[in-house]
């Protein structure tokens, strides 16, 4: 890994308590990313964006680059916990359906403008490729075992390989994420279909409380 990524990953490591400030900025860089593109925005637009002076904005980031590098972190990691499922009876099949779909798709939509700009700085940028390919690809291999645990555990049939099954919900849950981000009132109707449809592909009962405990990792 390039010697830039891992000081911008050793910072970001130290600095998870997310002081206020830190986060603001997050946020703001995040907005004006979108709003302006990563090539024409300035340190000075998201110091601005989140009314924090130019010397607080360097404090915990060394350049516009590293923020939206930082930020990519903040969007893997947001995709990896639409799989956690807090609060929600894990032997309940439905539930955990439901509160995945539905974080997943609150995500992608809420973060769609920064995905495009992440995929184009992909091409060109290999630290911001490789951050690239663990959004694309570690949420859905988390979902391909934890369909394969309840397969192994006769709690579903899935109607093909884990690994296929995953890209095809991921792929489900991205499709309505869009609708969502252009009509969120739609968001209640898109978690319900595609819970529906991932829960036939599963092969898996709504309900089946009388199984043993399962948790996703």
């Amino acid at each position: 890994m390039a010697r830039t990524q891992k000081a911008w990953a050793v910072r970001t490591a130290r600095d998870r308590t997310e002081a206020p400030a830190r986060a603001r900025l997050l946020d703001a860089a995040e907005a004006v990313f979108a709003r302006l593109g990563l090539g024409p925005a300035t340190v000075a637009d998201i110091t601005a964006e989140a009314e924090v002076s130019r010397a607080g904005f360097y404090v915990y980031f060394a350049s516009k680059e590293e923020i939206f590098r930082v930020l990519a972190v903040r969007v893997r990691d947001a995709f990896l916990a639409a799989q956690e499922v807090p609060g929600v009876d894990t032997d309940d099949t439905l539930a955990v359906a439901e509160a995945s779909v539905g974080a997943f798709i609150a995500a992608y939509a809420q973060h769609q403008p920064l995905l495009g700009l992440l995929e184009q700085q992909a091409r060109t940028d290999p630290d911001v490729r490789h951050l690239w390919d663990e959004i694309r690809e570690r949420p859905v291999h988390r979902h391909a075992r934890y369909i394969r645990r309840l397969a192994d555990r006769g709690r579903a049939a899935p109607v093909a390989e884990p690994l296929a099954l995953a890209r095809a919900v991921g792929g489900m849950c991205v499709e309505s994420a869009r609708r969502v981000a252009a009509h969120p009132d739609s968001y209640d109707e898109a978690v319900r279909d595609v819970t529906a449809m991932y829960l036939h592909l599963l092969g898996a009962a709504p309900n089946r409380q009388e199984q043993p405990r399962l948790r996703q990792e």
